[in-house]
């Protein structure tokens, strides 16, 4: 049997002079909380910073009180003897206490006290949020107190009431406590309820000067952009929950990045997004617009490159800028040129292709990698076109449908190397192979959307309209779905991606619809969201 549901508090973001707040304190025998040894309790109930009502109780703990708790609190064994016992009072002080915030001070303990009596009684653990003035006072007076005791606290505030280790003058003491460290935090722009409860353990220093920036922010998916006082967006993040996320900068981050950004920090605007999966995709899109100096990680790179299958007679490997131009194929994009030549090494471990320049038939010897056995090479004239044609078979085998053609071979290398104790050498084939496998998981991803052309699909709810790699609708289960249904797509189909951005997208798409949970409900074309292709590089000692 549970008395209370579990509380949404959307209230977290309420102001304090609107939230309602319970300050109680108990005394006890002593003994462990399952006891349910609660010989006193007292609670004050507050709203808008002012005294609704209190509530005041002798317990019969139905056990002996040592007497040293006899000395510490005055309660003899006497005076609760016609008390009410725990069962006859708890009803009505989870009355008095309702959806009230509790506030105690080391309220923990307190709370282990009525948690456990409230299970044994059938009535579950209390919901309540509950705020500890010893970890405010902490966060707040640390420097200015001699210690975090209540009565030192209640006489650094001028408590009218010292505590006595009696459960009323202890609530009345906590309270006056409570809210003088409620004024203190005011001055740090500590105003809302969630504020209150991370303050106590916010790392660092917790600044709020610029807290009120997120007054407007829902607590719903989106994007949220910091910008600067000259209309500059210097960050794009995306959130679960916007106000939550954003509000948490302000919690006593201790990063320097974190410090910088909140002082550059002038406005904030957000996007609301229906679901998570749009709140990702629009980060992306945003930070590709906008380039963020801050978004280091995650900024697409202004140099992308591909590798170029040339077309000539005897095709290379080529470093590009563009895709544009004419080949027999294009392998990427790669953020940088260092990625694209790890991958194009990779390639060139895996099959002998050929890597020099020169006319065919200009050289009377063969270049030096044909010397050495590891590429082909026309320079001389004597390589057979046909059978170079079989490489290059190859080379688009696996990269298109059989991946285990490129990646086998830098396994068999690695292994090699290994046994011959040659480990730097195999660490960095191990890298290649490496690179080589995520560059061809994306292109696998790339091309079965391009196939599948326009995809519905959802999930729990929530739902997508995907094409060719663009998001192009998203619905959650409190809105309604697309009124149009699902048509082919039209125009020409990109081999490969245009830009990072749009390589980003349709991986981030490809694993959303390779998750077990998504249904497709209508596509216009081929839909394969079978397992990739690429094995992972299995465990090998170098």
């Amino acid at each position: 049997m549970t008395l209370f549901g579990q509380r949404s508090f959307d209230d977290l973001g309420a102001p304090l002079f609107d939230v309602p707040f319970c300050v109680l304190d108990i005394e006890t025998t002593g003994g462990p909380p399952g006891g349910m040894g609660i010989t006193e309790i007292g609670a004050q109930r507050y709203r808008g910073g002012a005294l609704e009502a209190e509530f005041a109780t002798l317990v019969n703990p139905g056990m002996p009180i040592p007497p040293f708790i006899t000395v510490l609190t005055g309660i003899t064994h006497a005076m609760v003897i016609e008390a009410p016992r725990v069962a006859e009072m708890m009803p009505a002080f989870l009355e008095f206490l309702g959806d009230s915030v509790i506030v105690g001070h080391n309220v923990r303990y307190d709370l282990s006290f009525l948690n456990a009596a409230a299970e044994s009684l059938g009535y579950g653990r209390l919901p309540n949020k509950s705020v500890d003035t010893l970890g405010l006072a902490r966060r707040l007076v640390g420097e200015d107190a001699r210690n975090f005791k209540l009565s030192t606290l209640a006489a650094h505030f001028r408590s009218p009431v010292s505590p006595t280790h009696r459960a009323l003058d202890d609530t009345r003491a906590t309270a006056h406590v409570f809210w003088s460290l409620v004024e203190q935090a005011g001055t740090v722009g500590a105003t809302h309820l969630e504020d209150l409860l991370r303050l106590p353990t916010a790392r660092g220093k917790a600044d709020y000067r610029k807290i009120e920036l997120t007054d407007s922010l829902p607590r719903r998916p989106g994007v949220y952009l910091f910008v600067d006082r000259a209309g500059t967006v210097f960050y794009v993040g995306k959130a679960k929950n916007l106000r939550s996320r954003v509000r948490g900068y302000f919690y006593g981050d201790t990063r320097r990045s974190v410090a910088r950004m909140l002082n550059e920090l002038d406005s904030i605007q957000h996007r609301v997004c229906e679901t998570e999966l749009e709140a990702e995709v629009t980060e992306l899109r945003l930070i590709a617009a906008h380039r963020p100096r801050h978004n280091r990680r995650s900024k697409p790179t202004r140099s992308p490159h591909w590798l170029r299958l040339t077309n000539e007679a005897f095709p290379r490997l080529s470093l590009v800028r563009s895709p544009s131009g004419q080949g027999l194929d294009h392998l990427g994009p790669f953020a940088g040129r260092g990625s694209a030549v790890l991958v194009m090494e990779a390639l060139w471990d895996a099959l002998p292709l050929r890597r020099c320049t020169g006319r065919p038939g200009s050289r009377d010897a063969p270049c030096a990698f044909a010397q050495l056995g590891v590429a082909a090479c026309p320079c001389d004239g004597r390589l057979d076109q046909d059978e170079y044609r079989a490489v290059i078979d190859l080379l688009h085998a696996g990269l298109d449908g059989r991946p285990d053609l490129l990646l086998d071979p830098l396994v068999d290398k690695i292994s090699s190397l290994a046994r011959s104790n040659r480990f730097e050498e195999a660490g960095w084939v191990r890298d290649r192979h490496q690179a080589l496998a995520r560059s061809l998981e994306r292109r696998h991803a790339w091309r079965a959307l391009q196939r599948a052309g326009t995809i519905h699909a959802t999930t729990e709810g929530d739902g997508a309209l995907i094409e060719r790699g663009r998001l192009v609708a998203a619905w959650s289960d409190a809105t309604r779905p697309p009124l149009y249904g699902v048509d082919a797509a039209h125009g020409p189909t990109p081999s490969t991606p245009e830009s990072m951005t749009d390589a980003s997208e349709a991986d981030l798409l490809w694993k959303w619809l390779s998750n077990p949970t998504i249904s497709i409900v209508e596509a216009s074309g081929e839909v394969d969201l079978g397992p990739t292709p690429v094995k992972r590089l299995e465990r090998i000692a170098v």
